[in-house]
């Protein structure tokens, strides 16, 4: 119970930490953060799943679905012409292999997206900052 309270404390500090990080931030480093933090929500779904607690899987599964969400919605097709289209659909492949590693129980699936976002994160990473 004491692991519990500590670890949910923590994710708590994380959460605050990462909103308190982007206050200032320029829209490259939103980005940055919201597929850090993606990545994250996964790696803590599947250490819940890898401990059958699936009520804080599904919890932390869906923030990292509300985050691909928000990636595909800030996506602006006409500047972004073909690259933008392209990262819909994978957002939209993305959002139904959460639902389907959710319902399925799947660290495979969670492993996969997790992939993903990491290959679209080193991609942003390597561009330069736009203010």
């Amino acid at each position: 119970m004491a692991f519990d309270m500590t670890n949910s404390r923590l994710n708590e500090y994380r959460d605050v930490q990462a909103r308190g990080s982007l206050s200032d931030a320029n829209p490259h480093r939103v980005i940055q953060v919201m597929l850090q933090t993606a990545i994250d929500r996964l790696a803590e779904a599947k250490g819940h799943m890898d401990r059958d607690d699936s009520a804080r899987k599904t919890e932390a599964i869906a923030k990292a679905l509300a985050i691909v969400e928000g990636l595909q919605l800030s996506l602006d097709p006409e500047r972004g012409g073909e690259v933008a289209a392209n990262l819909n659909n994978l957002y939209e492949y993305m959002s139904r292999t959460l639902l389907r590693a959710n319902a399925g129980n799947s660290g495979e699936l969670l492993d996969e997206v997790a992939q993903l976002l990491g290959e679209i994160k080193s991609g942003w990473d390597g561009i330069e900052r736009v203010d």
